[in-house]
C-alpha cells in the first residue's frame, strides 16, 4: 500500500528510510504520529497498554483506592510541578 501520495518530498524521504531503523525508533516514530493524527482528529485510539492500564485505575477506584487531594498535591510538590 502506498502511503506517499500527497506527502512532501522530505516526509517521503524520511519515512522511506524508517525501516532501516531500530525497532525503538521505529515505535517512537509511531507514538509521536499517533499524537499527531489525535491532535488533527480529535481522536486519540488507545494501545493495549493504555488500556489495561485504564481499566486497572477504574478497577481501584471502584474499590475506593484513591489517594485525597492533599496527598496528590505533596506529590506533586515533591516531583516539582506545584
Amino acid at each position: 500500500m502506498n502511503y506517499t501520495c500527497g506527502m512532501n518530498q522530505h516526509t517521503k524521504d524520511i519515512l522511506s528510510r524508517v525501516d532501516s531503523w531500530p525497532e525503538e525508533d521505529q515505535a517512537e516514530l509511531a507514538e509521536i504520529a499517533q499524537e499527531i493524527e489525535a491532535r488533527r482528529t480529535g481522536v486519540y485510539v488507545l494501545n493495549a497498554d493504555e488500556e489495561i492500564a485504564i481499566r486497572e485505575a477504574l478497577k481501584e477506584l471502584d474499590e475506593g483506592k484513591f489517594v485525597s487531594e492533599e496527598e496528590m498535591s505533596a506529590f506533586w510538590k515533591r516531583c516539582g510541578v506545584r
